[in-house]
C-alpha cells in the first residue's frame, strides 16, 4: 500500500465533486448531517479552525458505488475517480452550500459573525445574508454595505469588508488529503471501519454494512432491492438500516453491538446467504400479518421497528406449515404490549437478545410474552394511563388502531383513515378542540392525545380553527362516535375542554383495552389480576422553551404523577449541545438542571437523561425531535416564570422520551 499526501483547496474539491471525480464506494453510509452541523462547519472554515483531513482511495478495481447527496453533476470528468473513505459529510455539506442546495440554506449575520440555517425570522431580517449569495458575489460590496447600514449595522466599512471577504474566500481554505493506492477492497474496508469507528461517526448499522460489503460483495444492492420492495408495498420504513439490524439479529442473535470485524470474519458466505434468506422469509410472513390482522396498511405509524425483529426471526426460521389463529394473535398481542411499554427504549441490545432467544425456543410466543411479564398480570389501560400523553406516546399508535377497528372514516372523503400518499388524502392528526380556541390551557392539555383525531389534510384545512360548537353539527353522529368522540353537546365549548378530555380518555382507554383483549390468546390464564399497561402510566413530564430568535433561552420541566410534583429548568443551549453530541457522536456529556450536574449518557441504542423524578430514555431520533419540537413551540422569554432551583433528591422512575410533551 502506498499513501500520497497533499493539500487541496475547497473550491477545487467542489469542482471535482461536480465532475463526478469524487465518488462514494458502496461501503459508505448515507448523508446524515443536519443544517445545524452544516452551519458549524462553515463557521469553522470562516474562523480558521481545524476542520479535519480527507481520506481517498484510488483504484483500478472500479468498486460498486453509491450516489453523493448533492445536485446532479454539471460537468464531465477529466481525470480518474477518487473514492472517498473519510470526509463524506463535510464535502457533501460544503458542496450543498456552494451550490444552493435547498437543505443547506446557510445565512451569515455580519455584525454578530454568526452562521445558521435560513428561517422565517432570518428571511425577514436584512442583517442576515445568504452565504451562497456572498460566494457568488451577487451583490457589490458597496450595495451590501449600504443595505447593512439601513438594517442598523454599526460596524465600520473596513470591518464589514473584512468579514464579507472572509466568507467569499471560503473556497480558498485547504484540506489535508491522503490518498491510498495499491491496496484492495478488503484492506480498504478494514481501514474504513477503523477510521470511522474510533469516534463513532458512523452508526453501528453503517459500520456493519461497510464490513459486509467487503465480505459479501453486492450486499448493499440486495438490501436496497429488498427495501424497494417494501417501500412499494407501503412499508418504506423497512429501509437498508433496518434490514441490517434484522440481519444482525438473525446472524448473531442480538442487537447491532454484536457486530464486529472479528465476528464477521468467521462467518462464511453460505451462512450470510442463509441469514439473509431468513430475513426475507420472515418479512414475507410478518407484513401480511400486520396488514390483515392489525389493519396496518403502512409502516409509518409503527413507533418502534426494533420490535419487529424477534418476529422476523421467529417467522423466518419457523418450519413450513399452517399457523394457528391463537399463535398469530399471541404474536400481535406481544407486539402491541412491547410497543406501548417502549420495550427497546432502554437496554435495547440486551432486551433484543433476550427476545430473539425466546423466539427460537420450542414455544416462542409464550416465551416472548414471559419476557414482558404478562404471564403474571393482564395489562389494562385506564383513563389515567392516557392522561398527559401526546402524539409522541406509543398510546397514540393504539388510538389509531382502535379508531380503525371502530370503522372510523375521514370527515371529508369518508375514506379509511390509514395514511394515503396524495396531499389531500395524507393522514394528519387534528386537534378536535383547535389550538386557537384554547388559549387558557397549557401545551400539555392542548396536545393531549384525547384531543387528537385522525383525518385527512383536506378535512383539517376545511375545519381550520373552528370550535366543535361550530363544526360538529356538520359531522354525522356515528362518524364522531367511530372516532371515539363523546357526543354530549355541553362538552363542545372551550370552557368544557377538561371534561371533554376526561370523557374521551375513558372511551379511548376502554377501546384500547378491548383491542388488547381481542388478541390475547385463550391459552393464557384468563383469571389473572389486571395491572398497569406500563410502569410510566400516570406520570407526566412537560417541557416548555422560553426564548427568542436571538436568545437560546431556558427549558422548563414540569413533572407530575402519583406522589410526584417537581419543576426544573436548564439552559437550552447547553441541553441541546449535550443531546446533539450524544446523538451525532455517541459521546457522553452532562448538563446542569436546577443547579445539579446530571449525566447525558449513551447506553446501547438509547440516550438517558435524569430529569427531576424521572430517568428519561429515548433514541437519538426521539431526542432530536424533542429539541426541534420545543424550538418550534418556543414561548416569549418575557413570560419566563420563576423556578425554585431545587435538585431532585428521591428515587427516579424510568420514563420513555416518547411519553414527554
Amino acid at each position: 500500500m502506498h499513501i500520497d499526501r497533499a493539500t487541496l483547496h475547497v473550491s477545487e474539491l467542489m469542482r471535482q465533486i461536480s465532475r463526478t471525480e469524487i465518488r462514494l464506494p458502496e461501503l459508505q453510509r448515507s448523508y446524515v448531517w443536519r443544517p445545524t452541523q452544516v452551519a458549524k462547519l462553515v463557521d469553522s472554515l470562516y474562523r480558521g479552525f481545524p476542520f479535519g483531513s480527507l481520506l481517498f482511495w484510488q483504484s483500478d478495481e472500479a468498486p460498486a458505488t453509491r450516489e453523493l447527496a448533492v445536485t446532479a453533476a454539471a460537468e464531465q470528468p477529466v481525470q480518474p475517480p477518487l473514492y472517498l473513505l473519510d470526509g463524506q459529510q463535510r464535502l457533501t455539506s460544503l458542496h450543498r452550500v456552494f451550490h444552493d442546495h435547498p437543505e443547506a440554506q446557510i445565512v451569515f449575520h455580519v455584525e454578530r459573525e454568526r452562521f445558521q440555517n435560513q428561517s422565517a425570522a432570518t428571511q425577514a431580517d436584512p442583517s442576515w445574508i445568504k452565504v451562497y449569495s456572498l460566494l457568488r458575489r451577487d451583490e457589490s460590496l458597496v450595495s451590501l454595505i449600504r443595505r447593512l447600514r439601513a438594517s442598523g449595522c454599526q460596524l465600520d466599512e473596513r470591518e464589514i469588508e473584512d468579514r464579507v471577504g472572509a466568507v467569499r474566500s471560503l473556497g480558498e481554505r485547504t484540506f489535508h488529503v491522503e490518498t491510498l493506492r495499491d491496496c484492495g477492497y478488503q484492506e480498504v474496508s478494514e481501514i474504513f471501519v477503523r477510521v470511522n469507528s474510533a469516534g463513532r461517526h458512523l452508526s453501528r448499522a453503517d459500520l456493519a454494512m461497510s464490513t459486509l460489503s467487503a465480505k459479501w460483495p453486492g450486499v448493499l444492492d440486495k438490501f436496497q432491492k429488498e427495501a424497494g420492495h417494501w417501500r412499494r408495498a407501503g412499508y418504506g420504513d423497512l429501509d437498508v438500516e433496518f434490514l441490517a439490524r434484522a440481519f444482525a439479529g438473525v446472524l448473531f442473535g442480538g442487537g447491532m453491538s454484536s457486530w464486529s470485524v472479528n465476528d464477521l470474519s468467521r462467518v462464511g458466505e453460505a451462512d450470510l446467504a442463509k441469514a439473509w434468506e431468513t430475513v426475507q422469509r420472515g418479512l414475507r410472513h410478518l407484513v401480511p400479518l400486520l396488514k390483515a390482522n392489525l389493519r396496518l396498511a403502512r409502516s409509518g405509524p409503527l413507533p418502534s421497528l426494533v420490535a419487529l425483529i424477534p418476529l422476523i426471526v421467529l417467522l423466518g426460521e419457523r418450519p413450513d406449515g399452517p399457523m394457528e389463529q391463537q399463535t398469530a394473535d399471541a404474536l400481535l398481542y406481544w407486539l402491541l404490549i412491547a410497543t406501548i411499554r417502549a420495550r427497546y427504549s432502554t437496554s435495547s441490545d440486551t432486551n433484543l437478545a433476550r427476545d430473539i432467544q425466546a423466539a427460537r425456543k420450542p414455544d416462542p410466543a409464550r416465551e416472548l410474552l414471559r419476557n414482558l411479564g404478562v404471564l403474571q398480570a393482564v395489562p389494562s389501560i385506564t383513563a389515567d394511563s392516557l392522561a398527559g400523553r401526546s402524539k409522541e406516546s406509543p398510546y397514540f399508535f393504539l388510538s389509531l388502531l382502535v379508531a380503525q377497528r371502530n370503522g372510523a372514516r375521514d370527515w371529508w372523503f369518508a375514506t379509511s383513515i390509514m395514511p394515503g400518499e396524495s396531499d389531500d388524502f395524507q393522514l394528519q392528526y387534528h386537534h378536535v378542540h383547535p389550538v386557537a380556541t384554547l388559549d387558557r390551557y397549557d401545551k400539555g392539555e392542548i396536545n393531549d392525545l384525547a384531543n387528537l383525531a385522525f383525518i385527512s389534510r383536506k378535512a383539517n384545512l376545511k375545519i381550520s380553527d373552528r370550535s366543535p360548537v361550530d363544526y360538529f353539527p356538520s359531522v354525522e353522529a356515528d362518524t364522531l362516535q367511530a372516532h371515539l368522540i363523546p357526543l354530549d353537546e355541553d362538552l363542545r365549548a372551550a370552557a368544557a375542554f377538561p371534561r371533554f378530555l376526561a370523557q374521551r380518555r375513558r372511551l379511548l382507554a376502554e377501546a384500547m383495552t378491548d383491542l388488547l383483549a381481542s388478541f390475547r390468546p385463550k391459552w393464557l390464564d384468563q383469571a389473572l389480576p389486571s395491572g398497569p399497561a406500563t410502569t410510566s402510566d400516570g406520570y407526566k413530564l412537560t417541557m416548555v422553551l422560553y426564548g427568542s430568535a436571538w436568545i437560546p433561552g431556558r427549558l422548563l420541566f414540569r413533572a407530575s404523577g402519583t406522589g410526584v410534583e417537581w419543576t426544573g429548568a436548564t439552559e437550552m443551549e447547553d441541553f441541546a449541545a449535550a443531546i446533539e453530541a450524544a446523538c451525532t457522536e455517541g459521546r457522553d456529556g452532562d448538563v446542569e438542571i436546577n443547579g445539579e450536574s446530571v449525566p447525558v449518557q449513551v447506553l446501547e441504542d438509547a440516550i438517558e437523561v435524569p430529569i427531576g423524578p424521572f430517568v428519561v430514555s429515548g433514541t437519538a431520533q426521539e431526542w432530536t425531535d424533542i429539541i426541534e419540537r420545543e424550538r418550534v413551540s418556543m414561548r416569549s422569554v418575557a413570560h419566563l416564570p420563576a423556578v425554585e432551583e431545587k435538585p431532585w433528591a428521591g428515587e427516579r422512575i424510568p420514563l420513555p422520551a416518547s411519553s414527554t410533551d
